[in-house]
C-alpha cells in the first residue's frame, strides 16, 4: 500500500481476498488516523540503475487490515509506473509523488445533487394551498432542486418538504449536462500548405501507428505548428483516446483553447492551479472515467489518471518553465517522455527554438525531427536590427534610444500596433541611497529588493517579502535620498507615456495579469485593436498571434546574459526569437529591434541573422568538452540550515564524503548565489558525471548514512536548470 506521505517504500496491510487490485484507493488505518492509500503493484518499470532498495516482507500477524475500498476510478498501470520511475529517478520518496496524483480534494467524489419531479401520490385529497400550487406549476420535466424550486415558485423549502411528505413530489438525482463536450475531429478540418500537410501526415501516422516515439515538431514562429499537432490530436480523438497537452504558462491556455474550440467544436479540459476545488476534482474525476478526452495544463497534469492515454504534446518544449523547482523536482518535458513511453504512445515536442538536449537527441537519432520552414500564408519573418546604445544612447535618465522612439512613431503613424519588451518586474530592480550608498535588500533572502510604484511597496520577488516605501534612508536618515537604479517594466511604461501621451498602452505582466481571465481580456482588447502599445515582460513572448503588431522593441536586449548560467545563452536567443517573433504574423511585415550594448554577442549576431542552428551547434561545440549536458550529467545537492554556521558544517561533512571515483567530478561546496533564501543560508555541491554513467547510485552511497538535525536539510535536483 503506497500512501501519499514521505515513507521510504510502500506498507504492508491485510486485504480480503480479491477485495482490491493494484491501482485501487483505499481508506487504510496509520497510527490512530485513517489514511487515503493506493493499493502497489509489487514490481515496476524501474531502470535497474537507479531502482531503491526493496521493501522488508512484514509478518503476516503484524499487519493491520484495510477499512475499506473508495468508490473511485482505480490509478491506471501507467500512471502508477509512472509515480515509480519519477520517485526512483529524483530520489523522492514515492509517497510524495503520489500526492501529486490523489490530493485530498480528488478523493472525495462530485456531490450527488437531488431534485424534485411530480409524484405518484394523487393530490385530489391534499389541501393545496396558493403556495402549494405554485409549487406544483413551476415543476418541469427535469428534476430541481429544493433551491430552485422554491426561488421559481416563490415560497419557502418547508412548502416543498410538505408536498414531498404528502407524496405530491418525488425525489430524483439532477442529472448534469456533460463537463465537457465531446470534440470532433472534422470539425473544421483547416486548409493547409503542402509543407505543413506532409508534416501533419508524418505526426498523425505515428498516432495511427501507435507505439512509443517521440518527434519534435520544429517550425519558425508563425509557422502554424499549432494547426499541425491538430491533426495528430484529429486522429488520436478518431481512435476513441485522450490526449494531454502541456503548456508552460496557464497564460497561454486562453488563446490556444480558442484555437482548439474554432477547430474541434468544443472547449477542451483545463488542468492548472487556478481552477477552484470543485472545478478541479469534477475534471479529474471526468478524466480519470474517460470523459474528458482532450486535456490541456500545466506540467502538474502529467499526474491525471487517464484511462486511455493516446497522444502527449509538449508546446514550447524549450521553455524553463517545465521544470518542477520545489516539492517533487522534475522537468515536465522530460517526466512527459517517460510517461508516453511507458504508455507505449507518441509524444511530439514543438517548438521554434528547440533545447539542445532535444536537438542532441535528434541528432543521435532518438527522436524523429519534423520541420516547417516557413511562415503560413502571406506572411514572412521579421526583420531583426541591432541598436548599439553605445552609439544611439538614450537621453539621460531614460531606457528608449532615439532609433527605438522613431521607430514606434513611424508605426502608431501608420495605426500598426507596437510592442515593447524588457523582462523585469516592478518600476526598477534595485533602491539605494545616494548619500550614504545603502541598497534596500530583502531581510530574508540576498536578494534586493524592487520597486513597484504604482503600489508603493518594496518587495522581494523570491519570498515575497514586502514593505512601503520608506521617505527616509533607513541607515542614514537622509530625507528624500532614495533612488531607483535601472529601468523595470513601470519604468519604461512610465516613459513610454511621457513619449506618446495619445496612444492606449496596455502593460503585459504577471503583476497586471493575475488570473488567466485577465489575460484573456488583455488579448482580446489587443486583437479588437483597443490598443497601440503593449508594454510587456515575459508573457507576451509566448505564441500569441496578433495580426496588427509589426514592431517589437527589446529593452534590454543584454539582460540574462550576465552571471554564470549554463544555459544563460541559449535561453537568451530561445527567449528573444520568441519575443520577435510577434512581430509581422501576418500580410503586414514586422520588425524587431534589440537594444544591446554587447553587439559582437554571439547571441544577438544569431538573431540578427536568424541562424539559430549555427549558435546551438557553437553551443554544443562550448559544452562537449567538459561533459556538460546534454554531454554529461549533473546533480545538485542544496545544503541549507538555520544559521551561516550551520550550513557550512553541513556542507563541509557531505563535501568531505565526495565520492572519489573516474569520470565523477564534485564542484564545492560553495555558497549558493541566493546564499540567504526565506531566511534559511544555503550551499551547493555538483556532481558531474559523464553521459554513460547513472548519478541516482553515487548519490545514494554518497547521502547513506548522513544524520540531519530538525534544522538542517539536503534537497536532491537531478539534472538542474537553475543554479540559484
Amino acid at each position: 500500500m503506497l500512501l501519499p506521505l514521505p515513507f521510504p517504500t510502500a506498507l504492508d496491510y491485510l486485504a480480503p481476498e480479491g477485495a482490491v487490485s493494484p491501482g485501487d484507493l483505499v481508506q487504510v488505518p496509520l497510527g490512530k488516523r485513517q489514511e487515503t492509500g493506493c493499493v502497489w503493484d509489487r514490481e515496476s518499470d524501474v531502470p535497474a540503475d537507479f531502482a531503491p532498495v526493496p521493501a522488508r516482507e512484514v509478518a503476516r500477524t503484524r499487519l493491520k487490515p484495510i477499512s475499506g475500498k473508495l468508490d473511485m476510478p482505480a490509478l491506471p498501470g501507467d500512471l502508477r509506473r509512472f509515480i515509480a520511475w519519477l520517485a526512483a529517478y529524483t530520489l523522492t520518496p514515492p509517497g510524495l509523488v503520489l500526492a501529486m496524483a490523489i490530493r485530498a480534494r480528488h478523493t472525495k467524489p462530485p456531490r450527488v445533487v437531488h431534485g424534485w419531479v411530480r409524484g405518484t401520490e394523487a393530490t385530489e385529497g391534499l389541501r393545496m394551498t396558493e403556495a402549494r400550487q405554485r409549487v406544483m406549476a413551476a415543476l418541469g420535466p427535469h428534476p430541481a432542486t429544493t433551491a430552485s424550486l422554491a426561488e421559481r415558485a416563490g415560497v419557502s423549502d418547508a412548502v416543498i418538504r410538505g408536498l414531498a411528505a404528502a407524496g405530491a413530489l418525488r425525489e430524483e438525482v439532477v442529472t448534469c449536462d456533460p463537463l465537457f463536450g465531446t470534440p470532433d475531429p472534422d470539425f473544421d478540418r483547416p486548409r493547409l500548405s503542402p509543407e505543413q500537410g506532409e508534416a501533419a501526415h508524418e505526426l498523425s501516422s505515428a498516432v495511427r501507428e501507435g507505439g512509443f516515439a517521440t518527434i519534435l515538431l520544429e517550425g519558425v514562429t508563425g509557422s502554424g505548428k499549432t494547426e499541425v499537432y491538430f491533426e495528430a490530436v484529429a486522429q488520436c480523438l478518431a481512435q476513441g483516446r485522450q490526449c494531454l497537452v502541456l503548456l508552460p504558462e496557464i497564460a497561454l491556455s486562453t488563446q490556444w483553447t480558442d484555437r482548439f474550440a474554432r477547430r474541434f467544436g468544443v472547449q477542451p479540459a483545463l488542468w492548472h492551479s487556478e481552477l477552484g476545488g470543485r472545478k478541479k476534482r469534477e475534471t479529474w474525476y471526468a478524466i480519470a472515467a474517460g470523459r474528458a478526452q482532450v486535456v490541456v495544463g500545466a506540467r502538474s497534469a502529467l499526474f491525471l489518471p487517464f484511462p486511455a492515454l493516446g497522444l502527449v504534446i509538449v508546446d514550447e518544449e524549450h521553455e524553463s518553465a517545465f521544470k518542477q523547482e520545489e516539492g517533487v523536482t522534475y522537468h515536465g518535458r522530460d517526466m512527459a517522455i517517460v510517461r508516453a513511453r511507458l504508455a507505449g504512445i507518441p509524444v511530439i515536442l514543438v517548438s521554434a527554438t528547440p533545447s539542445l538536449e532535444t536537438l542532441t537527441n535528434v541528432e543521435a537519432g532518438r527522436y524523429r525531427h519534423v520541420v516547417l520552414h516557413g511562415r503560413h500564408g502571406a506572411a514572412t519573418l521579421p526583420r531583426v536590427a541591432l541598436i548599439d546604445m553605445r552609439k544611439a544612447p538614450p537621453e539621460r535618465g531614460q531606457f528608449l534610444s532615439p532609433a527605438l522612439l522613431g521607430a514606434m512613431r513611424e508605426t502608431l503613424a501608420r495605426q500598426d500596433q507596437a510592442m515593447l519588451f524588457l523582462n523585469r518586474r516592478g518600476y526598477a530592480p534595485l533602491t539605494l541611497c545616494r548619500s550614504c550608498g545603502h541598497r534596500m535588500e530583502c531581510p530574508n533572502c540576498s536578494a534586493w529588493l524592487v520597486e513597484h510604484r504604482a503600489r508603493q511597496i518594496l518587495t522581494c520577488h523570491h519570498c515575497g517579502h514586502h514593505e512601503p516605501l520608506p521617505h527616509s534612508c533607513p541607515s542614514c536618515a537622509a530625507e528624500a535620498s532614495l533612488v531607483p537604479i535601472g529601468p523595470g517594466i513601470e519604468r519604461v511604461h512610465e516613459e513610454v507615456r511621457h513619449h506618446f501621451p495619445e496612444a492606449r498602452i496596455l502593460v503585459m505582466a504577471s503583476d497586471t495579469l493575475g488570473s488567466p481571465s485577465a489575460t484573456a481580456e488583455a488579448v482580446r482588447q489587443i486583437a479588437a485593436r483597443e490598443v497601440d502599445l503593449i508594454v510587456g515582460t515575459q508573457i507576451v513572448a509566448k505564441g500569441w498571434h496578433f495580426p496588427d503588431l509589426t514592431l517589437v522593441g527589446v529593452v534590454d536586449a543584454d539582460l540574462g546574459l550576465g552571471g554564470g548560467d549554463l544555459r544563460a545563452a541559449e535561453r537568451t536567443v530561445q527567449l528573444l526569437h520568441q519575443v520577435g517573433g510577434r512581430a509581422g504574423r501576418a500580410e503586414k511585415p514586422g520588425q524587431v529591434l534589440l537594444q544591446s550594448y554587447l553587439g559582437d554577442h554571439p547571441v544577438m549576431q544569431a538573431l540578427v541573422s536568424n541562424d539559430y542552428q549555427a549558435f546551438m551547434a557553437q553551443e554544443a561545440a562550448q559544452r562537449k568538452p567538459g561533459f556538460w549536458p546534454p554531454y554529461g550529467r549533473l546533480a545538485a545537492l542544496i545544503v541549507s540550515a538555520d544559521t551561516a554556521e550551520a550550513a557550512d558544517g553541513l556542507a563541509g561533512r557531505i563535501g568531505a564524503r565526495a565520492p572519489d571515483l573516474p569520470g565523477i567530478q564534485v564542484l564545492g561546496p560553495a555558497p549558493a548565489p541566493l546564499a540567504i533564501l526565506r531566511g534559511r543560508h544555503r550551499r551547493r555541491l555538483l556532481l558531474r558525471t559523464r553521459r554513460n554513467v547513472a548519478v541516482q547510485p553515487i548519490l545514494r552511497n554518497w547521502l547513506e548514512g548522513l544524520k540531519l538535525t530538525t534544522h538542517e536539510r539536503v534537497d536532491i535536483d537531478i539534472d538542474p536548470i537553475s543554479f540559484l
